[in-house]
């Protein structure tokens, strides 16, 4: 650490505030010819300045050997400093894939939680209620099928991390199942669209295949898995008559890593997609800021030992700046309440694009791709009683950061605006993966036996260590000498939740 305070104390800092703090040490005056005008204040630069990267020296403008190493340094740690914050949504994916990838082939492998997801497994905020289920699809030169069961959340998003279509209860086959064709990038051959749910054009070749299903009326998630067995399945097709036969692999309970890496060696993880897929479907600027640190398609990734030590540095930067946008915003618009409460929206202004007035929010983009997966309208926009809707906090009621040695109280309100359910899980802070306690589903909701009501029909929820005298229906642990953060989650959002006339408690220090 004493090495990443130094960077970001020097020349980094002078990057992120972009406040060279120049500072004239001497100037030099040539003398006034016939064709001399006075020159505007601000428009020439000292010869001689004095900044955050220490001494530069230049003659009229053009910098000494010594000078223009240190200006190329800071250029190529800013550039690899924006490729990590707006690559990283490309290292997730790739993390992601990977993960789902080793335990079977894609195209032919589900995974499936087939008795919930949790904590042992490594994933981006995941809940404890849903049956998720999940593929890898990869494209080659033809179209492929995607045959999709009925009552389900799903989606695709494409190997830059971006949403491809929905299918399930949101999406074209309204939950009765589907049959859906992909069309690879570029295609340009004519096929028969007859038959199909919706016909969809990717552009990349690598696909993340997402669907939530459903607890059955006695609590078991059976009929969401045996109906995935019996109704998904991807294939060419070319090979529609005679598909391949699926694997299915339940992973519930076991070891299973989806989360891209931190360190420097993210760069190689976003160069494992860049060399994979077409170009055309990711922004220049974005594929400008990876060339100017090496990452070009169709070349090696082989940084020196200068540019090895710049990424490092970068990467420093990226993983704390990351952190601190999503546990801290400082937009309002990052706020379900500016100004009254540290609850936060993971999609603020609705968008899921991220894209405000026009303007891309990086910050908000960065910071969400960091904490959590999936890309779809659906998990943005207002749709009173179907889907559901998400409120996040790592911060208690005075702004401080959840301790998990500490005891915290939190009153959900009576009338819960929530059709189906509502819960709230526990995530920790490093991997963004759940809580790992002595509980194996670190979460608590109205759907939980034992869960006990006030007299005016709120809920008392507390968060500690351990569970205080008499509490402990309603209580949560949390791991001393480790943060937390938590999302609450209302299933079948109404109206009095997007109007606000119904908004949560925040979280307390019990004193």
């Amino acid at each position: 650490m004493p090495h990443l305070q130094q960077w970001i104390a020097g020349a980094a800092a002078g990057v992120l505030a972009a406040s060279l703090s120049l500072v004239p040490l001497s100037a030099q005056e040539p003398p006034k010819m016939k064709m001399t005008t006075e020159i505007p204040d601000g428009i020439t630069t000292p010869d001689n300045i004095e900044t955050q990267l220490g001494d530069l020296t230049f003659f009229d403008g053009v910098p000494d050997a010594d000078t223009t190493e240190k200006i190329y340094n800071l250029y190529d740690f800013s550039q690899a400093y924006q490729a990590y914050l707006n690559g990283l949504k490309i290292a997730s994916m790739d993390a992601m894939l990977r993960g789902i990838e080793e335990w079977g082939p894609a195209n032919t492998t589900v995974v499936q939680f087939a008795e919930l997801m949790d904590s042992k497994a490594l994933f981006l905020t995941p809940n404890t209620t849903s049956v998720y289920q999940t593929a890898v699809l990869r494209m080659g030169d033809e179209p492929m099928v995607v045959e999709t069961p009925p009552n389900v959340l799903g989606f695709i998003n494409n190997a830059w991390f971006k949403y491809v279509m929905d299918f399930g209860n949101l999406g074209p086959d309204e939950g009765k199942g589907g049959k859906y064709l992909i069309l690879p990038p570029g295609f340009e051959g004519e096929v028969s669209t007859d038959g199909y749910t919706d016909v969809v054009q990717t552009d990349t070749y690598a696909h993340w295949v997402l669907w939530r299903g459903y607890l059955d009326e006695n609590g078991s998630p059976e009929t969401a898995v045996s109906q995935t067995q019996e109704q998904f399945r991807i294939y060419p097709l070319s090979q529609a008559d005679t598909p391949s036969e699926m694997t299915f692999v339940d992973v519930s309970g076991k070891e299973f890593n989806t989360i891209h890496l931190m360190d420097a060696r993210i760069f190689e993880e976003i160069n494992n997609v860049i060399q994979a897929e077409p170009l055309y479907g990711e922004s220049p600027e974005l594929l400008g800021y990876l060339a100017a640190i090496g990452i070009v398609k169709g070349k090696d990734f082989a940084p020196d030992a200068r540019m090895q030590s710049i990424l490092e540095r970068a990467a420093a930067a990226g993983a704390v700046t990351v952190k601190t946008l999503i546990s801290k915003p400082r937009d309002e618009l990052a706020y379900w309440y500016p100004g009254e409460s540290n609850w936060q929206n993971a999609f603020p202004g609705g968008a899921y694009t991220f894209t405000i007035d026009g303007a891309m929010k990086h910050d908000f983009r960065s910071a969400f791709h960091f904490y959590a997966t999936g890309i779809t309208p659906a998990m943005a926009f207002k749709s009173p009683g179907k889907g559901s809707q998400y409120a996040f906090t790592y911060r208690d009621a005075d702004g401080n950061a959840l301790d998990g040695s500490k005891t915290y109280k939190l009153n959900v309100p009576a009338n819960v605006p929530a059709k189906d359910f509502w819960s709230f899980t526990l995530y920790d802070n490093q991997t963004r993966s759940m809580l790992q306690t002595d509980k194996q589903f670190p979460a608590l909701g109205s759907n939980d036996a034992g869960l006990v009501q006030n007299d005016d029909g709120s809920t008392d929820i507390y968060f500690g260590p351990e569970a205080p005298e008499g509490k402990e229906s309603n209580w949560l642990q949390t791991v001393p000498g480790k943060g937390w953060n938590t999302i609450m989650r209302l299933y079948g959002p109404l109206e009095p939740w997007f109007d606000q006339t119904w908004r949560p408690g925040e979280i307390a220090l019990v004193e």
